[in-house]
């Protein structure tokens, strides 16, 4: 199972001190944070994609770049890329380049964007978000998987005899993750393709989240990739960790009650028994981290959102630490325990994908093997 961080990329006012932080230093302390968690031993690092104060995580491939150069080992991500506002040619090209300079270290999690503006500065419209993802995606799969391209759509210019450059790496594209919190379209068009699905779920109470998981995992099988339970799905998390509960709560408080992300809403009690949240001793998250397997399945990927509210880099660091040394682990241990056998422990990568082959069903445009003809879709089936 991979575990692993990853930051929103907002630059936030320290509620305890009145400073906040300039763009470039939150840049460079998110690098940090990168090359901290490959220290401690964690999985995955991922940015998020924002065009819009107070974020400035704009430029995720180049992030990764510059973070793939300094470390060996860490698997890069996006938490997320905006597939319904970037050019599916951009995001083929970037991604692949990035492939080729990281060595495969890289996927990729769509997200739809949940900030209206952000739409009609790129040209679109966010009453077509969900169009958008469809279209935009199913034309990123063709892009990274036929050599030449002729393309005509509804939302973007038509292509003819257009390939995308660099070709992903040993002509393998990077596995991608869908991320939705709500949207039953979104993990209808992660099942179809058998991608991942990512529920950051928060904000979001267990029961909704399970709701959304189980969505995915049983059209998962109907598509004919695998049983339910087989299905490759991801969470998300939020922690604050010290020595005792109430000296965690007294430090994190402050930074709570001012977050841009959950701020001046429900109290902390109450936002953390609602939401994943746990503030409290390493011991405390174990427990609640291991409990989301009770509510969703087994799963392959867990990530945890430690950098935000203005918390102090220092911090941030020493909660990274606190995560690998003693929090991780465990978590690895007991959740391998739980597993049964013929689930998969980790998500696809690079490696195991290549090592399928290139006649199996991740290098097809549509590999659904299954298709119900009775049952509504996002239309991804109608386009493949």
């Amino acid at each position: 199972m991979q575990f692993g961080i990853f930051s929103v990329g907002d630059v936030t006012q320290d509620p305890t001190t009145g400073r906040t932080p300039s763009e470039g230093e939150r840049i460079s302390a998110m690098s940090a944070y990168a090359l901290k968690a490959e220290e401690v031993g964690l999985d995955v690092f991922a940015t998020g994609e924002h065009h819009n104060p107070p974020f400035m995580t704009s430029a995720p491939t180049t992030h990764l770049a510059w973070i793939a150069a300094q470390t060996q080992r860490l698997q890069l991500s996006t938490s997320t890329t905006l597939i319904t506002t970037t050019d599916p040619v951009r995001i083929a090209e970037d991604y692949a380049f990035l492939q080729h300079l990281s060595g495969g270290r890289v996927d990729l999690m769509m997200g739809r964007g949940n900030t209206g503006p952000v739409y009609p500065w790129f040209g679109k419209d966010i009453r077509q978000g969900i169009p958008l993802a469809i279209e935009n995606y199913h034309l990123l799969r063709r892009l990274w998987r036929e050599e030449v391209v002729d393309w005509k759509g509804k939302f973007r210019t038509p292509l003819q005899g257009f390939t995308a450059t660099p070709r992903p790496l040993d002509g393998t594209p990077p596995f991608v993750w869908h991320g939705s919190i709500r949207s039953t379209e979104i993990a209808e068009q992660a099942a179809y393709y058998g991608d991942g699905f990512f529920h950051n779920h928060i904000f979001w109470n267990i029961e909704h989240t399970a709701q959304m998981v189980d969505l995915y995992r049983r059209r998962f099988e109907h598509y004919g990739h695998g049983s339910a339970d087989q299905a490759i799905v991801g969470l998300g998390g939020q922690v604050f960790m010290a020595g005792s509960e109430a000296e965690a709560k007294k430090t994190f408080r402050p930074y709570f009650d001012e977050a841009p992300v959950y701020g001046h809403g429900p109290s902390l009690e109450e936002f953390t028994r609602m939401t994943p949240l746990t503030v409290g001793t390493p011991e405390m998250v174990i427990e609640r981290t291991l409990g989301f397997a009770d509510a969703v399945g087994d799963y392959q990927r867990q990530m945890f959102l430690i950098d935000h509210a203005g918390l102090p880099q220092d911090v941030v660091l020493e909660q990274i630490e606190i995560l690998g040394r003693e929090v991780v682990p465990v978590l690895r241990r007991e959740f391998e325990a739980r597993r049964p056998a013929h689930v998969p422990s980790d998500p696809p990568t690079h490696a195991s994908l290549v090592a399928d082959g290139l006649g199996a069903p991740h290098h097809l445009v549509a590999p659904a093997a299954k298709v119900d003809l009775t049952v509504p879709t996002t239309g991804a089936r109608a386009s493949a």
